[in-house]
C-alpha cells in the first residue's frame, strides 16, 4: 500500500497537533512535517517532498495563498488542500486557479477531508460541498444572464479591473496593482457588475473565465 506524505501548515499549533494525530491513524497517510506559515511551509515541501499539502490561508508573515503560488510553480507534483475558515467565493477561485486540488473549511469532518486527501493524491479535484454547490449556482447565474455585448461596453480601465478581479484580487489589491483607489474600484464594479447583468464579483469573475476574453495572468 503506497503511503501518502503530508505536510500540516497552520499558524495555530493545536490544529496542526489535532490533525496530525488524526491523518497519522490512517493505514494510508502519514504526517512527514508541520509549518506555521507560508515561508515555513515553502522550505518543508522542499526538504520532505509531501505528496498532499493541507494549507491554511491566514498566517502571519506568508499567506497560505502566496504559499500555494510559490509551491505549486516550483513543485508541480505536490498537491495542495487549502484548509481553512474563509468561505469567500473569490478566494476559492483564485485559490483554484492557483492550482489547489482541494478547498475545504476547518469545520469539515475529518472523515471527509481523509477522503479528499486521497482523491487529490490520484489526481482529483475536491471542493467543500456547500462551497461547490454556491460556485455551481453563481455559475450558472452568470452563464445565463443576457450579457451579449457587456464586455464590448467595458472600459479599457473596467476590463483591466475585472481582468484582477477574475484572478481572484480583493478591492485593496486591484486598486494597488492599477494604482487607483478603493474607493474607485468600488465604483467601477458597480458599473461593471450594471454591464454584465450580474449581481456580485463572483458571477463577474466566473463570467469573464467563462467568456475567455478576459486575460488571466499566468504566475
Amino acid at each position: 500500500m503506497e503511503t501518502i506524505k503530508v505536510l500540516v501548515v497552520d499558524d495555530h499549533r493545536l490544529v496542526r497537533q489535532g490533525m496530525t494525530q488524526i491523518l497519522n491513524a490512517q493505514e494510508d497517510i502519514t504526517v512527514v512535517g508541520e509549518a506555521a506559515d507560508g515561508e515555513e511551509a515553502c522550505m518543508k515541501v522542499r526538504l520532505l517532498k509531501p505528496s498532499v499539502v493541507l494549507m491554511d490561508v491566514s498566517m502571519s508573515g506568508m499567506n497560505g495563498v502566496e504559499a500555494t503560488r510559490i509551491i505549486r510553480s516550483q513543485f508541480p507534483e505536490t498537491s495542495i488542500i487549502i484548509l481553512t475558515m474563509h468561505r469567500r467565493e473569490d478566494l476559492v477561485l483564485k485559490a483554484l486557479k492557483l492550482g489547489a486540488k482541494g478547498y475545504f473549511l476547518k469545520e469539515t469532518d475529518s472523515q471527509e477531508l481523509v477522503g479528499a486527501i486521497r482523491a487529490v493524491h490520484l489526481g482529483g479535484v475536491m471542493l467543500d460541498a456547500d462551497i461547490a454547490q454556491e460556485l455551481i449556482k453563481e455559475f450558472r447565474v452568470a452563464e445565463g444572464v443576457d450579457n451579449t455585448n457587456g464586455l464590448e461596453q467595458l472600459t479599457q480601465r473596467e476590463q483591466d479591473i475585472l481582468n484582477l478581479l477574475a484572478q481572484g484580487e480583493d478591492n485593496n489589491k486591484i486598486a494597488k496593482t492599477l494604482d487607483i483607489s478603493e474607493k474607485t474600484v468600488r465604483n467601477r464594479l458597480s458599473g461593471i457588475f450594471d454591464k454584465l447583468h450580474v449581481n456580485n464579483r463572483t458571477q463577474a469573475a466566473l463570467f469573464a473565465m467563462n467568456e475567455g476574453r478576459i486575460t488571466k495572468e499566468e504566475n
